[in-house]
């Protein structure tokens, strides 16, 4: 795929906004403040963003109530969100789920367009009012089968004839599904499919967790029997949860760009203006060596990325191969420019009064979700017919 990977004035004036925005109401000091007071998200801050910018409804398309654009958009505030590490749920459900129930609503047959239980869930999110998220592990990633953690327990008097099913088991380590209103279930059984929870049923717990990451706060959901309405089955639900995982690497990939990029600005910055023996220590040879090399390092996560997202946009074959890519460099580069961040700072990078270890928790955590950078060169090497050593 030959593809123009640069920003087009759309993509430049949504980071601009979004940008402006972040860091009126979410600067790094705020975000600490809500960590330490154990508020894991920031439910005004997504409000503002879902509607007054739009973010929600990027993927929505338009007769839905949505922005009706594409995965290179939803990419673009993605990096922002990782630039600010930003508490909100907007991976979860403007990428994953949204991309879950658009691929159901694609595989409906005999549904009229807009119509269907995808397609009503979409519109409540559209506008953030309604947030949803996909009730699997973080750490899953596409091509690793359909989770079969949660299955379909014995019907209740009524419940046929309501048209619900009833779903019992326990997922692990779920993102952003503790303030999801909705739950996007994928469940073994007959059928096997993808059915609609109501986060405040019966017979749904979630159980917060012990997160690495303390602005993306992870949670155990067991459901207990709980109701559930079927969207999608079979071959189409695996397709949707496929689809789903990897739209989440592709845009936590262009989260973690963001990321590594404003560790990369935040360490310039400061070793501009840090002297040691009466010069900037950012003039020192070994110093300047390394900040080249991590700008060099960035700018090429730049151009994987943005090459997934414009394969996901545009449905190209080239997709499995773009994702993976950018899922396993994107991940090594977070890492790598967080933990830059923290030793070129000196004394202060190490400190909790500094913003760096969220940037470092973040992309440590982020580094792990929807496969590691080994699991994806793994699938690199199947996807070009190379052996395994």
């Amino acid at each position: 795929m030959s593809a123009d990977l640069r920003y087009s004035d759309t993509e430049r004036a949504l980071a601009s906004a979004l940008a402006d925005l972040l860091a009126a109401q979410s600067g790094w000091k705020d975000v600490l403040a809500r960590t330490e007071a154990g508020e894991s998200y920031d439910a005004g801050l997504w409000r503002a963003v879902a509607s007054g910018v739009g973010c929600a409804g990027l993927l929505i398309p338009e007769p839905l109530g949505g922005a009706g654009a594409s995965y290179r958009e939803l990419a673009t505030a993605a990096e922002q969100f990782g630039a600010f590490v930003a508490p909100v749920p907007y991976l979860g459900s403007a990428a994953v789920a949204t991309t879950a129930l658009l691929s159901a609503a694609e595989s409906t047959v005999n549904t009229p367009a807009g119509s269907g239980a995808s397609a009503d869930l979409l519109r409540r999110m559209a506008g953030g009012g309604t947030t949803a998220a996909l009730a699997a592990e973080f750490a899953a990633s596409a091509g690793s089968g359909f989770p079969g953690s949660l299955r379909l327990a014995a019907l209740r008097p009524g419940d046929e004839s309501a048209g619900v099913a009833r779903l019992r088991g326990t997922v692990r380590s779920a993102a952003d599904a503790l303030p999801a209103d909705v739950l996007l279930v994928p469940a073994d059984g007959v059928p096997q499919g993808l059915y609609l929870v109501d986060g405040t049923a019966p017979g749904v717990h979630r159980v917060p967790v012990s997160s690495l990451d303390m602005t993306r706060q992870l949670c155990d959901i067991t459901l207990d029997d709980a109701p559930g309405r079927l969207i999608v089955s079979g071959e189409a639900a695996a397709r949707a949860v496929e689809d789903a995982l990897a739209a989440g690497a592709a845009i936590l990939a262009a989260e973690q760009l963001g990321l590594a990029q404003r560790c990369l600005d935040m360490t310039v910055g400061y070793v501009k203006e840090r002297r040691q023996f009466a010069r900037p220590v950012g003039s020192f040879q070994a110093i300047k060596h390394r900040l080249a090399d991590l700008w060099v390092s960035v700018t090429q996560a730049r151009a994987v990325s943005r090459y997934a997202a414009a394969c996901l946009a545009s449905g190209d074959e080239d997709t499995p191969v773009a994702v993976a890519l950018a899922k396993a460099y994107c991940s090594e580069v977070a890492t790598h420019a967080a933990e830059e961040c923290v030793q070129l700072h000196g004394g202060i990078g190490f400190t909790w009064e500094h913003p760096a270890h969220l940037y470092l928790k973040r992309a440590k955590a982020a580094s792990v979700a929807f496969g590691t950078a080994g699991a994806h060169r793994s699938a690199l090497a199947s996807l070009a017919s190379i052996a395994p050593p």
